[in-house]
């Protein structure tokens, strides 16, 4: 089985924050083939830009994390992208209150679900509600 992985768990191996170690020893020690969407790419580049805005990060050390980043996703990763079928699951998604979903983190449910893959996040929410829709999840702390 193929590993998604959601922003949650790229951040920390671009910005060394607290989850950062358990983040790093999952990535090693995992034989999974990790995938990452399209729309969790642009998550990441998000929260590096929240960090460029809230002064966290210069701006040149952010595009040097990016371009590490693009070249991690190139060499080692399938990139799913989004499809309009994943925005209507994502919408389903947030209509089940009791999953209580925002849009972003339905929509990466969705394109997990999609690519019949493992969900790998730091979000209890996130992998609560996989869990609830039957998929296949490793919640890191």
């Amino acid at each position: 089985m193929s590993a998604y992985l959601d922003a949650s768990v790229i951040v920390p191996t671009l910005v060394d924050s607290p989850p950062s170690p358990v983040v790093h020893a999952y990535l090693i020690a995992s034989a999974e083939a990790f995938i990452v969407s399209d729309f969790a790419a642009a998550e990441v580049a998000s929260a590096l830009s929240r960090l460029v805005r809230t002064r966290e990060l210069e701006h040149a050390d952010a595009l040097a994390r990016l371009a590490t980043f693009d070249q991690w996703l190139a060499l080692d990763t399938t990139s799913v992208t989004t499809e309009p079928a994943d925005i209507q699951q994502a919408a389903a998604l947030v209509r089940r209150f009791e999953l209580k979903l925002r849009t972003p983190d339905a929509l990466q449910i969705a394109i997990c679900a999609r690519s019949a893959a493992r969900l790998v996040t730091r979000d209890g929410t996130m992998a609560q509600a996989g869990t609830t829709v039957g998929i296949a999840v490793t919640f890191l702390l």
